[in-house]
């Protein structure tokens, strides 16, 4: 009878102890302490100072572009097909000159080897694998015919994410491959976040809920993408309350508002950090060269690829004949992107096209159209695609769109999809924020190469993630994906890349001092197999938080130029602010800028030039800064200035300068920026010509078209004066 009694209150005991260890564990797991990248204080230490002058850090340099290209033209001076394919350890060999119209080759311990791998394609792809491969001990080229990031790399959405919905549909449709692809991004965003804390950040993604049945499913759909992610989560998701989410993002609409569920993903500045990838391989010891087109491929007797005819697209803005040569390789991959079956035409012109270009357009807003330091989402948009409007440099991007389109270098924005992403927009928006279309900063067209899988039976369906194929001559493609994954498929095509072309990763021994202090390394052993997920990139290792402060006390540049500085370079920071102009004044002490409404200053052109192989306007305007994506008309308004510091640097004769003008105002017109701009010449800019809108135009900003609108009026002060003092109420009141 005793035990009976024991047992019916032990019994209620341990269910309520077990589930206070749930409780507990959840809590736990929901609220535990997380490790914030680039929450530690800086390591690498300030400039010093020697008989009062700065001395900044001292960081490793990366061979200059010239020095790169002497390297491909090496490869191709030393082996014939059976050194390529053999992997034996024959020195190289260089031809000397023609004996009866044969070449004589000899022995030549002095010149370079041939490379282990030639990347074609400087895109997030193509640069994840020059430096995985890099890291596994192997020599590396890697050669872009524009310049990193040019194409898709640099138009993305900006985020790091696992895809909340391609969660959705892999629940919904038990879609395995959906759910393994939201897994590995999940475990993807963390090592991106990690490597580069500076050029990545967590940000809180806001779902407004207006129904509320939509609560639960929003809550459990929030809760299970936490799950996922397990340890390499970030933060918890968390539900809003109406008015708290009108706090957190005052521009929303009241009407039909519940509340929200704000989930967690990163946000990341793409095109730099496709830079860092490539300056990071470059100094593992990669060859990296852009603008060097691919101009053919070569094989050997046995009909397998061993090299590329390439020439130099510079030369020729030089007004010089571009010298073709031939790099040698044992081993081809094509990572180009949208423009993957050119290089697969190539190799086999009779080969099927896998890609399936769709156009994503994303359009730039002003800051205030959002919160700083919160995103939305709108996940049944009108028609039920996806939309993203978020924080981003300072402004607010919106998108994105998914329309068929053709392959092209430039892709123009839509017009139609700039509407659609606007009016999406206004239905979350209060009723008195005008959202206008002349509020558009900047508007481009990415293109998404979805890839068709040569080898299945239905070559109508999609890949949804990436694939990596082998042609019977080694062409090696990797296509499709997205930014977050660019690592886990740059590990996979170079795992390929060692099976299919009989290569052997080497041991790292010497790892380069990247932090330039010789005592902050990565916690890595890199073994000869991957470990890009450990390997920080350039401006890591002495990233902080707090670094912008040092910058500003040390070299006396304004606050929010520090703080972008240290944002975009890392700890790299200390050598953009000592390349930059004193301004002669008492504040700021140096750092001229490009644009007068933002932070981007004449040091990072230098910098650019000189340490991240930038050879156009270009380059600079859109890619190491980002002047282009934020404002088209702000970039117009700088490209003068950008000129002539980079013609300081690399000597450009007027020439030269004439052509950056015309390249650099057809580019902007693929970024927005308005018609009526486009036959502007350089003289028109530094007269001011450009600030000057026509009528067109200035309907686009006025709120009414009425004629009587003051704001849409082109009156002068003058007139506008006179017409207040003739109006008789006026004189009456005497106001």
């Amino acid at each position: 009878m005793a035990a009976r009694s024991a047992r019916r209150f032990v019994r209620p005991l341990l269910y309520t102890s077990a589930a206070a260890a749930i409780g507990a564990g959840v809590l736990y797991i929901s609220y535990r302490p997380r490790n914030i990248p680039g929450s530690e204080p800086a390591a690498v230490p300030p400039p010093s100072y020697s008989a009062g002058k700065l001395i900044p850090p001292n960081f490793p340099r990366v061979q200059p572009r010239h020095e790169q290209i002497l390297d491909l033209k090496r490869s191709s001076e030393a082996v014939d097909s059976s050194t390529l394919n053999s992997g034996s350890k024959k020195s190289p060999r260089k031809l000397v000159g023609s004996q009866n119209g044969s070449p004589t080759i000899v022995e030549d311990e002095s010149r370079a080897e041939i490379y282990d791998l030639l990347v074609i394609g400087g895109g997030a792809t193509g640069s994840g694998i020059a430096l995985d491969a890099a890291t596994r001990g192997l020599k590396v080229a890697i050669i872009e015919r524009d310049d990193f990031a040019s194409g898709t790399s640099s138009k993305s959405t900006k985020l790091v994410h696992g895809g909340v919905r391609y969660l959705e549909k892999a629940v919904w449709e038990l879609d395995y491959s959906q759910y393994s692809l939201v897994k590995e991004a999940l475990r993807e965003r963390k090592y991106f976040l990690n490597t580069a804390p500076h050029l990545s950040m967590w940000l809180p993604i806001m779902l407004p809920v207006q129904h509320w049945w939509q609560a639960p499913y929003f809550w459990a759909g929030t809760k299970f993408y936490d799950f996922l992610a397990g340890s390499e989560g970030i933060e918890s998701s968390y539900f809003l309350t109406k008015s708290k989410a009108l706090d957190a993002f005052p521009m929303l609409r009241k009407e039909n508002l519940v509340g929200a569920l704000v989930y967690y993903d990163g946000a990341h500045n793409d095109s730099r950090m496709n830079v860092s990838l490539a300056m990071t391989a470059a100094l593992y010891g990669t060859t990296v060269v852009n603008h060097m087109e691919v101009t053919g491929l070569t094989k050997d007797n046995s009909g397998k690829l061993n090299g590329a005819r390439v020439k130099d697209l510079i030369a020729e803005k030089n007004g010089s004949k571009a010298e073709e040569f031939i790099v040698r390789a044992k081993g081809i991959i094509n990572a180009t992107g949208p423009f993957s079956d050119s290089i697969r035409k190539m190799d086999d012109p009779s080969v099927s096209e896998i890609v399936a270009p769709s156009s994503g357009v994303h359009v730039v807003l002003p800051g205030y159209y959002s919160p700083s330091d919160m995103g939305l989402i709108d996940p049944s948009t009108s028609d039920g695609r996806v939309i993203f409007f978020l924080p981003w440099q300072g402004n607010t991007i919106a998108g994105t769109t998914d329309r068929q389109t053709e392959i092209t270098s430039q892709p123009q924005p839509d017009e139609r999809d700039i509407d659609w992403i606007l009016s999406e927009i206004r239905r979350y928006l209060a009723p008195d924020i005008n959202m206008r279309r002349g509020d558009v900063l900047a508007a481009w067209a990415g293109i998404r190469p979805l890839v068709r899988d040569p080898k299945a039976k239905n070559t109508e369906s999609l890949v949804r993630n990436h694939l990596i194929t082998v042609s019977t001559s080694g062409l090696l493609t990797c296509a499709g994906g997205k930014w977050t994954t660019y690592r886990q498929m740059a590990e996979e095509a170079v795992d390929e890349a060692i099976k299919s072309f009989g290569l052997k990763p080497q041991p790292v021994d010497q790892l380069p001092d990247v932090s330039g202090t010789g005592l902050v390394t990565d916690d890595v052993v890199l073994d000869g197999s991957c470990h890009t997920h450990q390997v920080r990139l350039i401006g890591a290792h002495g990233y902080s938080k707090t670094l912008f402060i040092n910058l500003i006390q040390h070299f006396g540049v304004e606050t929010d130029v520090a703080k972008h500085l240290t944002g975009a370079y890392g700890d790299r920071a200390w050598q953009v602010a000592a390349l930059s102009s004193p301004t002669y004044a008492r504040f700021p002490v140096r750092g001229k800028r490009i644009s007068p409404l933002y932070p981007f200053i004449d040091g990072e052109i230098r910098y650019a030039v000189r340490h991240e192989y930038a050879q156009t306007a270009v380059d600079v305007i859109a890619r190491r800064t980002r002047l282009a994506f934020l404002n088209a008309q702000a970039a117009l308004e700088a490209l003068p200035r950008v000129i002539d510091l980079m013609a300081e640097e690399l000597k450009w004769d007027n020439k030269r300068k004439d052509l950056e003008w015309t390249d650099g105002v057809q580019y902007l017109a693929s970024m927005g920026l308005p018609k009526s701009r486009l036959n502007m010449t350089r003289k028109d800019v530094e007269s001011g010509k450009a600030v000057v809108f026509d009528e067109e135009e200035r309907k686009m900003f006025s709120r009414t078209d009425g004629p009587a609108d003051i704001l849409d009026s082109d009156r002068s002060l003058a007139e506008l004066s006179a017409t207040l003092h003739s109006n008789p109420r006026i004189k009456k009141t005497g106001s």
